[in-house]
């Protein structure tokens, strides 16, 4: 559990490194570092709005099904529980709002 804690704060700080939101969004991406969000979820928007513009350079699962509650399948097998949830390559979850320092 702590190796898996320490190899996702690894990815952050490697990307956090970059002052450009664009170039760390770009980062997480190349790192295969996908968030799981819902259209309706607050937590979600305002991880979004963080990013700025620079959120379409985030690889990004819509889990929410327009005019349902339900989630997408996909969410369900990743295991994206509370939203939003960052995915990283080794399967391990971060779940909630994450703060990056420029």
């Amino acid at each position: 559990m702590l190796i898996g804690l320490a190899a996702v704060l690894a990815f952050f700080l490697a990307c956090e490194r970059q002052v450009d939101h664009d170039a760390f969004a770009k980062c997480l991406a190349s790192r295969q570092v996908t968030m799981y969000g819902l259209y309706w979820c607050e937590h979600c928007a305002e991880q979004k709005k963080m990013f700025g513009p620079s959120f379409q350079y985030i690889s990004y699962v819509e889990c929410g099904i327009k005019g349902s509650r339900a989630e997408e399948p996909a969410c369900i097998q990743a295991g994206a529980k509370n939203f939003p949830t960052w995915k990283f390559p080794d399967g391990s979850l971060v779940e909630g709002v994450r703060l990056w320092s420029s």
